[in-house]
């Protein structure tokens, strides 16, 4: 799912680089999307996927140069799903090339997770922003039914994992 560069709401030149927050912060505020600061050194938004709305959280570490990317598609994994659920976040994880899933172990909760080291600079372009924000969300796109054919309809996480790619590349 390729999101729009820009919607008008704010001007965003690929050559200025900036502070990764403050980037995604334009970037959110450009395509319409609600963020907030949590911190000094997180931020927060939600973005609507072609399943569900995802919370989007972006931790910046400082010392290391390092954002931490988290998208999160709202889907807890009851105690009796979690062995299945593991099992399909492996074979997830096989197919991933950026980032990979992941689960809480308090709660349950399950998220994808990416970082990228930005070098001694820090700084963060529009289009790897765009890029990165593209990513979580196509990737969540893109595994969000295996989730729910092992956590709601009682598949194994290889047929799940089987009739969710096969779904996907039937799409247009």
């Amino acid at each position: 799912m390729a999101l729009p560069m820009n919607t008008g709401h704010e001007h965003l030149d690929d050559d200025d680089d900036a502070a990764p927050l403050e980037m995604l912060v334009q970037l959110f505020g450009a395509h319409g999307w609600s963020c907030e600061y949590v911190s000094d050194d997180e931020i927060c938004g939600e973005i609507r996927g072609s399943w569900a709305s995802y919370q989007l959280r972006a931790i910046w570490r400082r010392d290391d140069h390092v954002l931490q990317v988290l998208c999160l598609p709202e889907i807890r994994v009851p105690d009796d799903k979690r062995k299945a659920a593991h099992e399909l976040l492996a074979l997830i994880n096989e197919q991933m090339w950026l980032g990979h899933f992941d689960m809480w172990s308090n709660g349950g909760m399950l998220l994808y997770r990416h970082g990228l080291m930005l070098g001694d600079d820090g700084m963060l372009s529009i289009s790897m922003a765009q890029l990165t924000i593209d990513t979580a969300v196509t990737e969540c796109d893109r595994f969000y039914p295996a989730f729910q054919f092992v956590l709601w309809g009682d598949k194994s996480p290889k047929d799940a994992l089987s009739a969710a790619l096969v779904d996907a590349a039937g799409e247009a």
